[in-house]
Parts: C-alpha cells; sequence; structure tokens
C-alpha cells in the first residue's frame, strides 16, 4: 500500500506544499525558507520528556531553534504520510540524525545515522502559514519505530534512503 494524501481540495494540497517545504528549511537550516512557512505567531508543542521539550513561540524564534538543531545533529526530516484538510493536517514523518558520542571532540556525532519516527498536527491560518505544531515522538540515540511496520513496502523513508514516496 502506497502512502495516501487524502485532500478535500486546492487550499489543503497547498498545506502539504507548506509542511514539506517548512521540513526542507529545517534540513537546510535555512530561517527565510521557514519564515515563509510560519504565522509569526506560530506555537511548536513538544512531547515530554524529550529533549527541548518546552514549546517555541514565535517564527523567528522557531526558525532560528530548528537550524540550530539541524547544524548540531545533521537532521533531515521527511514527510512520509499525511492526512490534509483546509485548516488541518496530521503527518507521519522521519528524521535522520547522527547522535552525539560520549566523545565527540570533531563535534560530528556518531558514525551511524539513526531514524526517529514521529507525527505531528499542523493547524492553518487563512493565508496558508503553520500556525500551530503538535509533535508527538520520542527521541533516543538509536532507531524508532514501529515493530514489524512494512515501511520500505509503503514507500516510507528509511535508514540510507532518506526520502519518501511523497517527499523525494
Amino acid at each position: 500500500m502506497s502512502p495516501r494524501i487524502r485532500v478535500g481540495h486546492t487550499r489543503a494540497m497547498g498545506a502539504l506544499e507548506t509542511i514539506t517545504r517548512y521540513y526542507d528549511g529545517c534540513t537546510a537550516g535555512d530561517v527565510e525558507t521557514m519564515l515563509g512557512t510560519l504565522d509569526p505567531g506560530v506555537v511548536h508543542w513538544f512531547l515530554a520528556p524529550n529533549p527541548g521539550s518546552a514549546p517555541v513561540r514565535g517564527a523567528e524564534h522557531l526558525a532560528r531553534y530548528w537550524r540550530k538543531v539541524a547544524g548540531l545533529i545533521e537532521a533531515r526530516w521527511v514527510v512520509d504520510h499525511a492526512l490534509v484538510g483546509d485548516a488541518e493536517a496530521v503527518i507521519e514523518w522521519t528524521m535522520f540524525w547522527r547522535p552525539p558520542t560520549r566523545d565527540d571532540r570533531d563535534g560530528h556525532g556518531a558514525a551511524d545515522r539513526v531514524a526517529t519516527r514521529g507525527a505531528e498536527w499542523f493547524t492553518f491560518a487563512p493565508d496558508g502559514r503553520i500556525t500551530e505544531i503538535r509533535s508527538y515522538y520520542q527521541q533516543r540515540d538509536e532507531t524508532t519505530q514501529l515493530d514489524g511496520f512494512p515501511y520500505t513496502d509503503r514507500g516510507y523513508s528509511t535508514t540510507g534512503a532518506e526520502h519518501s514516496r511523497l517527499h523525494p
């Protein structure tokens, strides 16, 4: 079964494009790209107890937060699946990253990248910008995913193939 996108109409497709552009900006650490997708009053909520689980408020603050995170852990986000409506969307994503080692003198972290799988709920302003992100995942120094789920068969991203059918 391939990833499905359920959309109400053209505005919903715009929401998915906004989400993938947001994640491309996060991956590149590109503040301007992220700002183009975020409402000035955006709030990003995180599931505790993850590192940095306090909410991040404001577009500028959130964009700079992800620029810093992406640089520290060499993160790449991929949208794997989406259910999209007019003013809301729910997605599954994978973050590929390099956890720090105990003896990380060169600043490059562990040799092997890990995959953290999660889901997020987005809300949008009438102009299509993201107003809220509610993030559900557990970040650990090893890959986290559903036991036995056929990620490859369903077109999801996998370690060594950091792209999906939905987000090349």
